[in-house]
């Protein structure tokens, strides 16, 4: 009975913890000793990062970068939806990103078919492929949006130093696009209007 005790115990000073897209808290979840739950709502969840607009947005790297995007995530917060690069290697990422109903696949020009009323054609520039880190390709395919306005986000591979992704969206909407270190990614940020 003494452990049964100690257990309720030292489970109503552990919480578990909902993160976003970038790490950051949503609600805390805390177990109570009679076996409740809890949700401490005194986090906020983030906010849009970057001054959002609908215009093209377009950013050379200073110097040669050699960085590789091993991943990609949504989500979908109050007001906005996220889509996070997760970028290992070295420098800094720059970027070429506008809106467009037809794009196509750098190098091939093949059509890329995506969900939503229109895309958001995103150029990631200082990229090189897997095996230049000496790493397996991450196979990153297409992953689905977690919100209303992201539908899904599509990797259409790496030409010749820039990686290719679409962003399916639900109509055109103000967006930011943000470098965030520790870990290193692109953070673009999608406001409903």
């Amino acid at each position: 009975m003494a452990v049964l005790g100690i257990s309720a115990l030292t489970l109503a000073g552990c919480g578990t913890q909902d993160t976003q897209a970038d790490g950051s808290p949503t609600q805390t979840m805390v177990a109570t000793a009679d076996g409740e739950s809890t949700t401490d709502t005194a986090s906020a969840g983030p906010t849009p990062l970057g001054s959002a607009d609908m215009s093209m947005k377009t950013l050379r790297p200073e110097v040669p970068a050699q960085l590789l995007v091993t991943d990609v995530r949504t989500g979908s917060h109050a007001g906005f939806d996220r889509v996070v690069f997760d970028l290992i290697g070295e420098g800094e990422p720059g970027w070429f990103m506008d809106y467009t109903t037809t794009p196509t696949q750098q190098g091939s020009g093949n059509t890329i078919n995506y969900e939503g009323a229109t895309a958001l054609n995103i150029n990631i520039d200082g990229t090189v492929y897997p095996f230049d880190l000496n790493m397996e390709d991450p196979q990153i395919g297409t992953v689905q949006g977690t919100g209303s306005l992201v539908t899904e986000v599509i990797s259409a591979g790496t030409f010749e130093g820039r990686s290719q992704f679409v962003i399916g969206l639900d109509s055109e909407h103000p967006y930011s696009v943000t470098v965030l270190q520790d870990p290193h990614r692109l953070v673009v940020d999608v406001l409903a209007n």
